[in-house]
């Protein structure tokens, strides 16, 4: 399995290559690559994540589902608490910038591919359960994190993002058992396998704007990729590998848990006015150092649950 996600995740560098060459030849602009993010996140993911559920319906994929629910939500609640210890409130750092990126992982960007990867649309079809959950706490916590406002409208929004209507859907067709017609199935697999390389590549030209010389002298940076790669997905493989659960609903759990910074990060600190230059400077180092802690991560992670569960 490590081997697989090695692969995909230089596949993905090469793809984050091409969109660092568009950034600086100003081939994608800055406007440009905020519009092809929306197109992803708002259309090329939620026909992933739908299709996803067109599969046959089997009692092993029920519980997969559910037990990958469970793991997400109990993700979050270590991962947040741990983040507020490793990271603690202090004057004139950007503490909010950083337990944000700690804490909310790029689980659609990076996270789909990889699980497609790793087990096919299977593995799609259970990382909707993280990507749940993450659409649920970002956009209540995240947002009064980063801001210290409750922000009703956001928290309303959730409901009816393309994400989660498009997981609603999904849920629907599947437990109905109702099967997408041929031609339909086949256009909405087109748009399904733009989103690796459309992702990689807005990643790459985010990361072309970023000043990697400055980004380098910045402590913060390094210590919140640390927290985001390595120990809160070493801390919840420790917790997971104890459980007789499934490996797979594990791992690919695990897979969402150690992605990278979240991109949604530094939009939300365009949003509110906030520094998003240090965000985006943790968004592409975390981004390139993930290509050497995910595979790490799933070795790890694979190890403790053939040793201990």
């Amino acid at each position: 399995m490590s081997g697989i996600i090695l692969r995909q995740s230089f596949i993905m560098l090469m793809l984050m290559l091409v969109g660092v060459i568009c950034g600086k030849t100003k081939i994608i602009s800055s406007a440009g690559n905020r519009e092809l993010s929306k197109f992803v996140l708002q259309i090329v993911n939620p026909v992933v994540i739908f299709m996803s559920y067109q599969t046959e319906m089997r009692p092993e994929l029920i519980k997969n589902l559910l037990i990958c629910f469970g793991l997400s939500a109990a993700a979050f609640l270590v991962m947040i608490a741990a983040v507020y210890l490793f990271i603690p409130k202090k004057d004139g750092r950007e503490t909010e910038i950083e337990r944000f990126s700690a804490i909310y992982s790029n689980c659609a960007f990076m996270g789909i591919p990889l699980a497609r990867a790793m087990f096919g649309m299977e593995g799609v079809f259970y990382l909707t359960a993280f990507i749940t959950i993450f659409n649920l706490v970002v956009w209540t916590h995240g947002i009064v994190l980063l801001t210290g406002q409750r922000d009703m409208k956001s928290i309303v929004k959730v409901f009816y993002s393309p994400t989660i209507i498009s997981i609603v859907l999904g849920l629907i067709a599947f437990f109905t058992r109702f099967s997408l017609p041929k031609l339909p199935a086949e256009v909405l697999g087109y748009v399904a396998e733009l989103n690796t390389p459309l992702a990689m590549i807005v990643s790459g030209v985010s990361m072309a704007e970023t000043n990697v010389l400055g980004m380098l002298k910045k402590p913060g940076v390094y210590k919140t990729c640390l927290i985001r790669l390595i120990i809160l997905p070493v801390i919840l493989a420790l917790g997971f590998a104890f459980l007789p659960i499934s490996e797979k609903a594990v791992l690919v759990v695990m897979v969402a848990a150690a992605s990278p910074p979240a991109a949604m990060c530094t939009l939300q600190c365009l949003r509110f006015g906030k520094n998003y230059l240090y965000s985006s400077e943790i968004f592409t180092a975390g981004t390139v150092l993930s290509i050497i802690s995910l595979p790490t991560i799933v070795v790890f992670t694979e190890f403790l649950t053939k040793k201990l569960g």
